[in-house]
């Protein structure tokens, strides 16, 4: 049987099957989509996908900071 008949023409979706969204960034660990993004994407036209597709590369799902560790609460001890 031929693959030809599942051949599709549209963006394929950026899912990485890691998904978890970051409660900062409200993105996706996997794709940097946000929950909004994800949920509408099989309603979205083409071309919004390659909108949001081209913008991924650009978006930090996760700050890249720490939050603070053993300083932050030994601080919080101390006020």
């Amino acid at each position: 049987m031929s693959d030809e008949i599942w051949r599709r023409d549209e963006i394929e979706s950026p899912c990485t099957k890691v998904c978890q969204i970051h409660p900062d960034t409200r993105l996706c660990l996997g794709c940097a989509r946000s929950i909004e993004e994800i949920g509408a994407w099989s309603r979205m036209t083409p071309e919004v996908r390659q909108e949001i597709m081209a913008d991924l590369p650009n978006r930090t799902p996760a700050p890249t900071t720490r939050r603070g560790g053993r300083a932050a609460r030994l601080k919080r001890q101390i006020t």
